[in-house]
């Protein structure tokens, strides 16, 4: 018998004029969340969507109360699990366009700021926060760590920024 495993919904949603450009490669960034999933050692299905600019600056001002678009937000599933029915974990959304507009002012590449707001994004939902300087601190190291081992395969390349400027 085998121990059950972490799921991740990978989609694109974006429509077509939003940033089409900008490629996704959904495959890449589910086999990623699910590394960071398998790591927590976390069973249940999350759900990864990459979605438009204008659909991101929706959810961003209906729940978090912030107007304009955003470049990750995440919706962790607050209710207990229900014996025999898969976990919820919860959401993680992630708009390219945003991501293509602010990677070289943040983590330097277009690809390590996907990573990153991958990591990110789960992170969130299995609780980790960056309200307090002492949870930043963490959470930064927990993403360092997680980027180090699953994205880059060794340290981080020198240009690599976890704030914005």
């Amino acid at each position: 018998m085998t121990a059950a495993a972490p799921i991740v919904v990978a989609a694109d949603e974006r429509s077509d004029h939003d940033s089409p450009s900008v490629a996704v490669d959904v495959g890449r960034w589910q086999r990623l969340a699910l590394d960071v999933l398998t790591d927590h050692e976390v069973i249940g299905e999350l759900t990864l969507t990459f979605i438009d600019r204008d659909d991101i600056a929706e959810l961003n001002a209906e729940h978090m109360d912030n107007a304009g678009p955003t470049d990750v937000l995440s919706f962790p599933m607050d209710d207990e699990p229900l014996e025999g029915v898969p976990t919820l974990l919860g959401d993680v959304v992630i708009s390219p366009a945003v991501a293509n507009g602010q990677f070289a002012e943040h983590a330097g590449s277009l690809d390590d700021e996907f990573a990153l707001l991958v990591v990110h994004g789960i992170l969130h939902v299995l609780g980790h926060d960056h309200a307090e300087p002492g949870e930043t601190a963490t959470m930064r190291a927990r993403e360092i760590d997680l980027l180090e081992r699953f994205h880059w395969l060794g340290p981080a390349p020198a240009g690599f920024r976890q704030t914005h400027e």
